[in-house]
């Protein structure tokens, strides 16, 4: 079993520290586009010609199944990828946790890129599963780009930027970018208001894992071993190692120490 994940960063750790865990036993196939980085600022179009490629990369190695682990890609880009690569290979979009965040009555908030924010795309989900529910969005200009570049200065200039334009009452956050997952405790530290309940944060990498076991009608097991997993990165379609920037982050950490490149 292989399983490919695509984003424009490093953003697809989180998912594929889980589908790991899911499956122990499966190969990885990581493949991101440093030389594009970021994808949010881009125009819709751009993004796609970029997704597609990222996207065909990852084909190129022959998994089974391919998760989109970016919002900003899933948002602007799914239809186009799937039309190119679907039905031989089937895509697993990222779609922001707002029907779970929403169930629980709010006011909810929505971390995102500037790309995702105020999408048709984003509006329709708002509409669809949080009709009643108060909810904010949040654009945060520079948090992806920080994160993946485990720049500790930038992400903490870009989560105070982000937490200031949050409504004090807010008690969930959906975390609307793959890449904010990486520092979701330091999101919620600075969210979170004295006296307040606890904040919920919701994002999806547990989600698309088991979606794309789903998808390929795998069964979840955390049990399974074996001696000979692989773990390939492509970045900009160029095979090469887990960048130092990658195990800056638990999930990179954990992904090499269980499956070292090869």
């Amino acid at each position: 079993m292989k399983i490919a994940l695509m984003d424009s960063g490093i953003g697809l750790l989180p998912a594929a520290a889980a589908v790991r865990r899911l499956r122990p036993d499966a190969d990885l196939v990581l493949s991101w586009d440093p030389d594009g980085m970021p994808w949010g600022p881009r125009t819709p179009e751009d993004i796609t010609e970029r997704a597609i490629a990222v996207a065909e990369a990852a084909a190129a190695h022959e998994p089974d199944v391919l998760i989109v682990a970016c919002n900003t890609a899933s948002v602007h880009s799914l239809p186009a990828m799937r039309a190119r690569l679907e039905p031989r290979l089937p895509v697993i979009g990222t779609v922001p946790a707002i029907k779970p965040a929403a169930a629980g009555g709010g006011p909810v908030a929505i971390w995102a890129t500037p790309a995702t924010t105020g999408s048709a795309y984003q509006r329709g989900l708002i509409e669809r599963f949080a009709d009643g529910v108060t909810v904010t969005e949040v654009a945060c200009p520079g948090l992806a780009d920080a994160v993946h570049h485990a720049d500790d200065e930038a992400i903490d200039a870009a989560i105070a930027s982000a937490a200031a334009r949050t409504p004090e009452d807010v008690t969930t956050l959906v975390l609307g970018c793959t890449n904010y997952e990486l520092v979701a405790e330091r999101i919620r530290a600075a969210v979170q208001r004295p006296g307040r309940p606890p904040l919920v944060l919701h994002g999806t990498a547990g989600a698309v894992a088991a979606q794309a076991l789903r998808r390929i009608g795998v069964e979840p097991d955390p049990e399974a071993t074996t001696a000979d997993t692989t773990l390939t990165v492509l970045l900009s379609g160029r095979e090469a190692t887990l960048p130092d920037t990658a195990l800056s982050y638990d999930e990179g950490r954990f992904l090499c120490a269980v499956s070292p490149v090869r």
